[in-house]
């Protein structure tokens, strides 16, 4: 039986203590659950895309590879980052499992081409996250470019939600469905699904209470994993305060998902 990647951690990498503690805390909590899922952590180097031009943006690509690179080591670890530029993918592929394309940049034909031909040389795998602004049957598109450099099934498509009229996002549960008629793996973005875009003016909004009724639904949906970000005080997190999990919440709820993943088997 395949297990089901769970891709978690900060939002941005705020500091190397904050990455490590996070890693070492998520390794202990889900030890019990290594027969069904695989753990990729993740953390950003670089949030290009916040709000505001004066919000933290993370450490660099340099020293955030560095951080992955040490966590990868020294907890045995996939690690997941995204890169924002095609000319970062290279870098970026020869230090992490899995590359990730921001949802504004999915319809970029040069960042998938890209980080598919990165992905192909270093052996990993690219997911890239369906944009607020497409159909889930749109997406076919996105796979077909990935398709010129790698197979379907090292292809992940990341549900985050549509947009629905200003500062809002709904999650449609059929497009999970939809989206594996493609071939690839389908993704729950289990946090930034439950973000209200720029819903604070200069910062993102979000109503965190409902993340756990999205996933169970994701689960029960078919969805094949999951992403959600997880910090040890989500309130002061320099990036996504308002839809990060507390970490000690990120058991219970892979415990559930599981469960469910589980009953809707077959």
């Amino acid at each position: 039986m395949k297990k089901m990647d769970f891709f978690i951690g900060p939002c941005v990498l705020e500091s190397e203590k904050l990455a490590m503690n996070v890693a070492e805390r998520l390794v202990k909590d889900l030890e019990e659950f290594s027969s069904q899922m695989q753990l990729t952590f993740k953390g950003s180097f670089d949030k290009a895309n916040r709000s505001a031009i004066d919000s933290y943006r993370g450490p660099g690509i340099d020293e955030g590879l560095r951080i992955l690179e040490k966590i990868k080591n020294e907890f045995k670890l996939p690690v997941i980052t995204d890169y924002h530029l095609p000319d970062q993918a290279d870098q970026v592929a020869s230090v992490v499992d899995t590359l990730q394309v921001p949802a504004f940049l999915c319809r970029q034909t040069d960042m998938v081409l890209a980080g598919a031909e990165a992905c192909k040389k270093y052996g990993g795998r690219l997911k890239i996250k369906k944009g607020q602004f497409l159909a889930p049957w749109d997406a076919k598109n996105i796979v077909e470019k990935a398709s010129n450099f790698l197979p379907p099934e090292r292809i992940l498509l990341t549900e985050r939600g549509t947009s629905f009229g200003y500062n809002n996002l709904v999650v449609d549960m059929a497009s999970f469905q939809i989206m594996k008629e493609f071939g690839c793996l389908t993704i729950h973005d289990a946090t930034h699904s439950v973000q209200k875009p720029g819903g604070l003016g200069k910062s993102t909004g979000g109503k965190r209470d409902q993340i756990y009724t999205l996933a169970k639904a994701a689960a029960a949906a078919g969805a094949d994993g999951f992403f959600m970000e997880a910090h040890p005080d989500p309130e002061n997190a320099l990036s996504d305060a308002t839809s990060q999990l507390p970490i000690e919440k990120i058991k219970p709820l892979v415990e559930v998902i599981l469960k469910i993943k589980e009953a809707t088997r077959g």
